[in-house]
């Protein structure tokens, strides 16, 4: 019964589905670090002493984390050697002085979501070490309690926690790629990274409808099961945790978010090209780019892009990182 019963599913679901959203979130850093690179952004939004005026550990640490995937970069931008040096006499800035949240505001958008990632490990560790179902038996006392460690109550809230999380992060995912695709955004690139021609090739258009539509399931799909108790068994369970379908779920939006960040993830290399800027990019960017330009090359005419979707998310899942 104690296999079954109680926490046990809910909360193995709960692991697995909390190592690949670490997974995702320190994929989400990676490219909102290349966003930047292809951007040419000032590096300022990321540096210690703006983060440190906000006292969130999470926002701090996805600051220090950007900031050691951009180190070696020759393409983002330093604003007291371009703004601040005296020498500046342009009337309208053809360069924009804050670029988009989608950009600028990574620290403070991921940071909760980090914290969040914390604070998941935590729950879920301690269930896992707890003795999860009725009654309990005491060999100090020599007694038998019954109560209702059973409840799965921590990890329900936890998993709903964790998917209201990812779906942000893959809203993020959404508009970096909106970015990349307007033309009139961006300034700097073809429409839809189209390498082809254009009016008769349409680029990474089409993937950019499966991004924004699955982005859309993660919203929905981010309403919470923690309040959706139903009594039931004679009205013996008559509020319950709904955890296993809350961590269910949170498995179905990290699934998509993975899907996101894959069409994300092909729309950088693609910009990467069309700007020529491959060998400015920092030494883990450049990685990254020649990992997947290793099975993922450059193209100009359409193809369905379905299996390469497949392809990067398995990669994603697979990609390897060194927390420190």
């Amino acid at each position: 019964l104690s296999v079954t019963n109680g926490t046990s599913v809910m909360t193995g679901i709960g692991i697995v589905n909390l190592i690949y959203a670490r997974q995702l979130m320190h994929w989400a850093v990676g490219a909102s670090v290349m966003m930047n690179e292809i951007a040419a952004s000032y590096d300022d939004f990321m540096s210690e002493p703006l983060n440190e005026a906000k006292r969130h550990e999470g926002q701090q640490e996805i600051a220090r984390m950007m900031r050691q995937w951009v180190e070696g970069s020759q393409c983002v931008r330093k604003r007291e050697n371009e703004l601040y040096n005296g020498k500046h006499e342009e009337k309208i800035f053809t360069h924009k002085v804050q670029p988009y949240y989608s950009l600028r505001c990574i620290p403070q958008i991921l940071g909760p979501v980090y914290d969040e990632l914390l604070n998941a490990e935590k729950v879920l560790i301690n269930e896992i070490n707890s003795a999860c179902d009725n009654p309990i038996v005491d060999p100090d006392t020599q007694n038998v309690y019954h109560g209702g460690n059973f409840h799965g109550d921590y990890v329900s809230f936890e998993m709903d926690k964790l998917k209201i999380a990812v779906t942000k992060l893959a809203m993020l995912a959404e508009r970096q790629i909106n970015y990349l695709f307007h033309d009139r955004i961006n300034g700097i690139l073809p429409p839809f990274v189209n390498m082809g021609v254009l009016g008769l090739n349409y680029g990474l258009q089409a993937s950019q409808f499966t991004a924004t539509s699955t982005t859309a399931e993660c919203q929905t799909l981010s309403n919470p099961m923690y309040v959706h108790s139903i009594p039931n068994n004679n009205d013996n369970q008559d509020i319950v945790s709904m955890g296993t379908n809350s961590a269910l779920l949170a498995k179905t939006v990290i699934e998509n978010a993975y899907q996101v960040m894959a069409i994300l993830m092909m729309g950088i290399v693609q910009a990467v090209d069309c700007l020529e800027i491959a060998d400015r990019l920092s030494p883990r960017s450049q990685q990254v780019y020649k990992e997947i330009r290793a099975f993922f090359p450059v193209f100009r005419e359409d193809t369905p892009k379905y299996k390469e979707i497949e392809r990067m998310m398995v990669y994603l899942k697979k990609g390897r990182f060194q927390e420190k």
